[in-house]
């Protein structure tokens, strides 16, 4: 009897750490996936700058299409490594989890170990933010205060030696980062809707569970149709450059639209009997939960565009502010605009919470969440555009051509600013529904002898209770920690690159003489201000976001740890969104200055300064903490979802046990 005894024992530990090496695995690729979404992103974004500056001396249409397409075959390359990675995993997996599907413990501890996949997608997708958006904003703050507002240069002027170090930024943060960010959203979403799949009704076949998948994966294919749209229209004046990037979304969200009922109705029974912790769920409830995150995607996307494109009125009164007022004008007008951003996505996202969360529960928030990235391929696309024409236009600038080739990109440019915004805003609206799926497994898989129960046994988390509420403050203020320090550390790093080039300037004046043309500054010394920085300033952002929930869960237990994740989603999501926006509309306020849409007002006006000034405080909001922000709070809820079954059972976790509380 004993030995039967010891024997079950030692076979239930093994088989528990057989699990872990499997989620090891899993978060092995998730990463090898996200560093190859960056490299691939950066090789096409290197091989596309060129090729773009090249093709805007023909015309606008052909410089457009280069860059389209380039960014085309970014989007749907990581699309399909992200799903073709996961698909084959799950399959390897099933090797060893040979009673998936045929018994619940079994599939439920299948779908466990892939959630490593999604946790290392958001690991690097950290540091690929966080550590890109220094490496980017340093050279990008520092070459605009030095060279534009001290030195009267033009933008990517090669007398500037912070230039070149600010178009390789622009690949490294913007297209790697971007990349390896919404990677991230696709793992964590896919992931949580597996998990909270299999501990429901669907557990018992395969293509009940494979519905999440089958979702990107015809996300691709409509997302290629739409392809054609921009492809084959003639985009010949700069009047025309948002609104045929803004039909990509319109037009892969009316297709996506009916493509989901069917596959609602196909891959799904009829009726659940439980799902995502509501009972008898139908199939189109689930098409509901889809079709709501789908199109308060679209919503989310041109509301973006109407706060952060010149074409509208917020910007342009952001740039009538600077002829008024100077700077301080700016900034303020700038900042209220970022907050009025916030209201309507938010509604969005609350409506698609409620409504998906009556229909199916926590599945349904999953599916939500995967709705808004069905179209990754397409948003993607239109984000990788703007980084690819702004370098181009950097290249036409060094290389010294025509004028009107450097209006064209910077045209190409402008609208690349308003949907990359685009981007941003898809990837934190799909991170709040993603964080919610992921905070619904961990409360799943945490010791349910740490939460009150309801009268049906149901996990309860009653922020009014003191551990809950304590952890909810706590969480709100983690994301003003995050953005201090990533603020911080971007303007830490861009005093350097100021100081870099005025010593430059100083010990040779030759540089910025006119007579010496080939006397050109080092640039080396630059580049590796920005790569010193990103890689030493990267560690305190990234640190507190993967060892808060740990310390928090260990030390004083789930229900802190379970507000920790809700106060840091709720206050996440409103700095995130107001960040983006209000760095975006002040980056093209300034350029609708440089194209001289306001009367008397030119480049190297006062007016123009103060433009410059409010850009240069924005290249951080918006392209390092805003955009950081959403994997802090998709990061933080995967690690927990993880390291569920780890954190101690007592209410009040190491402490509490040792206290006696």
């Amino acid at each position: 009897m004993f030995f039967s005894i010891l024997i079950i024992v030692v076979l239930g530990a093994l088989d528990s750490w057989l699990n872990a090496v499997f989620t090891c695995v899993a978060f092995l690729v998730g990463c090898a996936t996200s560093v190859l979404s960056g490299l691939i992103g950066m090789k096409i974004g290197v091989f596309a700058n060129a090729r773009t500056t090249i093709k805007a001396q023909q015309g606008l249409n052909a410089a457009f299409q280069t860059s389209f397409r380039a960014a085309l075959v970014m989007g749907f390359v990581l699309c399909s490594a992200g799903l073709l990675n996961l698909f084959v995993l799950i399959y390897l997996f099933r090797l060893y989890y040979s009673d998936a599907f045929t018994d619940q413990n079994a599939t439920h501890s299948l779908f466990e170990a892939i959630a490593g996949y999604g946790l290392g997608g958001s690991c690097i997708g950290l540091f690929g933010r966080v550590g890109g958006g220094i490496y980017t904003k340093a050279a990008d703050v520092g070459a605009d205060l030095v060279g534009k507002n001290r030195a009267d240069l033009p933008e990517d002027d090669p007398r500037n030696p912070a230039v070149i170090a600010d178009n390789v930024g622009d690949n490294v943060g913007d297209i790697a980062g971007m990349g390896a960010d919404l990677f991230g959203s696709f793992a964590e979403a896919s992931c949580a809707a597996l998990v909270i799949g299999s501990q429901g009704g669907l557990w018992e076949h395969w293509y009940n569970c494979a519905y999440p998948l089958t979702i990107s994966a015809v996300g691709l294919f409509v997302c290629f149709l739409t392809s054609f749209v921009a492809t084959q229209t003639d985009v010949s004046t700069e009047e025309k450059i948002e609104p045929t990037l803004k039909k990509q979304l319109l037009v892969s969200t009316v297709l996506m639209t009916p493509c989901l009922y069917g596959l609602s109705i196909w891959f799904l029974p009829a009726t659940t009997k439980s799902l995502g912790g509501v009972e008898n769920v139908k199939n189109w409830h689930v098409f509901i939960c889809g079709l709501c995150g789908l199109w308060s995607g679209l919503i989310i996307g041109y509301v973006t565009e109407y706060y952060t494109s010149h074409s509208y009125r917020p910007v342009r009164e952001v740039a009538d502010s600077c002829t008024q007022g100077g700077a301080a004008t700016n900034i303020i007008y700038g900042l209220a605009l970022g907050y009025l951003s916030v209201i309507i996505p938010v509604i969005c996202l609350a409506i698609t919470v409620y409504v998906s969360h009556e229909m199916a529960g926590f599945y349904g928030v999953a599916i939500a969440a995967l709705g808004i990235l069905s179209t990754l391929s397409i948003g993607l696309t239109i984000d990788a555009f703007g980084p690819i024409c702004d370098n181009a236009g950097g290249l036409a600038e060094m290389a010294g051509m025509e004028e009107r080739v450097r209006d064209r990109t910077d045209a190409l440019d402008a609208a690349g600013n308003t949907t990359a915004a685009i981007g941003k805003g898809f990837a934190i609206g799909s991170a709040a529904l993603v964080s919610l799926a992921l905070f619904s497994g961990f409360i799943t898989l945490a010791p349910k002898s740490a939460f009150d129960l309801d009268a049906k046994g149901n996990i309860i988390v009653n922020i009014l209770k003191p551990w809950p509420f304590a952890g909810l403050l706590v969480g709100a203020m983690l994301p003003y920690w995050f953005t201090a320090l990533t603020m911080k550390s971007v303007g830490r790093a861009a005093n350097e690159m100021v100081a870099e080039v005025e010593r430059q300037w100083t010990e040779d004046k030759r540089i910025l003489d006119e007579n010496y043309p080939d006397v050109l500054p080092d640039y080396d010394a630059c580049i590796r201000i920005s790569t010193d920085s990103s890689l030493k300033e990267m560690f305190a952002p990234g640190a507190l976001v993967m060892l808060s929930p740990l310390i928090v869960g260990f030390l004083f237990g789930v229900q802190a740890l379970a507000g920790l994740l809700c106060g840091a989603l709720v206050s996440g999501v409103q700095m995130a969104i107001s960040q983006s926006n209000t760095g975006g509309a002040w980056d093209n306020a300034k350029k609708y200055i440089e194209k001289g849409a306001i009367v008397g007002v030119e480049k190297g006006s006062e007016a123009h300064k103060a433009a410059v000034v409010g850009d240069t405080v924005g290249d951080p909001l918006k392209d390092t903490s805003g955009p950081s922000i959403n994997i802090l709070i998709k990061l933080m809820a995967i690690i927990s979802l993880v390291f569920a079954r780890s954190f101690p059972k007592h209410n009040g976790g190491l402490l509490g046990m040792a206290f006696g509380s």
